[in-house]
């Protein structure tokens, strides 16, 4: 009989849909008095890894150059039954390369937007905020997943 943790573990097929859907990822990062620093992150998905941006000089940003790793966590569920989420341990790659950056944002600014390439005006939003920003590679470890849908109300 398989245990609990085995019953409520997402498939490599569930995880993907289910970040895929995730509007919002929280970002844990290693702040400089030595506790996490916990931020929500719009992100891409490139094949199985994160992708985001941020200031260069956030707070995020300046605790990724110290250190270079990340745990993500994405997660719904407001009652014990419907609780679903993936954290993701992850190494972090910081993007200085501004073509890059700025393909980020198109990438963000079409996932959250309404499907479509931006529009001028919103490229140039992009292109403007393109030297104050850096991009977040984000290349996953281990996985952790869970869905307590799946227990069908029997804990």
């Amino acid at each position: 009989m398989a245990g609990r943790r085995d019953q409520i573990t997402l498939s490599r097929e569930e995880t993907a849909a289910y970040i895929a859907d995730a509007e919002t990822v929280v970002v844990g990062t290693n702040g400089p008095r030595g506790l996490p620093h916990l931020m929500p992150l719009w992100f891409v998905t490139r094949g199985d890894e994160i992708w985001g941006w941020t200031f260069a000089k956030s707070q995020k940003a300046k605790n990724l150059e110290r250190d270079p790793h990340a745990t993500l966590l994405f997660e719904d569920g407001v009652t014990y039954d419907k609780l679903r989420g993936v954290m993701i341990e992850c190494e972090v790659e910081l993007i200085q390369n501004a073509a890059e950056i700025r393909q980020i944002g198109v990438e963000l600014f079409t996932k959250y937007g309404d499907g479509n390439p931006p529009a001028d005006p919103v490229l140039q939003m992009i292109d403007a905020q393109t030297p104050k920003r850096v991009g977040l590679r984000f290349k996953p470890g281990r996985f952790v997943s869970w869905d307590h849908r799946k227990l069908d109300g029997v804990y």
